[in-house]
């Protein structure tokens, strides 16, 4: 459960950090071109990044399943291995699903000119690179920010009890 609350806290830092939420607007919808740079662009950036959060996932989740399985029957190691593949076949497929519209958003955003640069990016060794070890990057620097995250608050209250202060105010 920990990469989950990791994974939320990384999209909320991504949005404050890229200018906030902002509801839907109404656009016109991308053209075929852009829509399908958008496609080959997804496909290449989660292809990988799908597969090892499911591994994570399964990683921090999976022990407490072997040992109440293990407690309620009688069960062989290669059934339990069996039955791991099959949990993290589970979640590549719910997360494949749920990056099924992740196109649409890159193309709101990008150009299909833009999106095959990003493409073309991605292949370079640098690019490759990237997308092998930002994962564990984002995850380190949330660690980070995690460890540091009630420190930061409550001084940034503080900051801001004493502007409220010299402003007549109060909480």
């Amino acid at each position: 459960m920990k990469l989950i609350r990791i994974v939320a806290v990384t999209v909320l830092l991504v949005l404050a950090g890229s200018g906030g939420w902002h509801p839907a607007r109404a656009q016109a919808a991308p053209d075929a071109e852009t829509m399908q740079a958008a496609r080959d662009l997804v496909a290449v950036v989660t292809k990988d990044v799908i597969q090892d959060m499911a591994n994570r996932i399964t990683a921090q989740v999976w022990p407490p399943i072997e040992q109440s399985l293990k407690n309620k029957q009688d069960i062989r190691p290669d059934q339990l291995a069996d039955l791991r593949r099959e949990f993290v076949h589970i979640q590549v497929d719910f997360f494949t699903k749920v990056m099924a519209d992740a196109p649409a958003i890159y193309a709101r955003h990008f150009t299909a000119a833009e999106l095959r640069e990003l493409l073309a990016f991605y292949h370079t060794p640098v690019g490759a690179k990237a997308l092998r070890v930002m994962p564990q990057v984002t995850t380190e620097a949330l660690q980070l920010v995690l460890a540091k995250m009630p420190q930061l608050q409550q001084d940034a209250m503080e900051a801001f009890t004493k502007v409220l202060k010299r402003r007549g105010f109060s909480i």
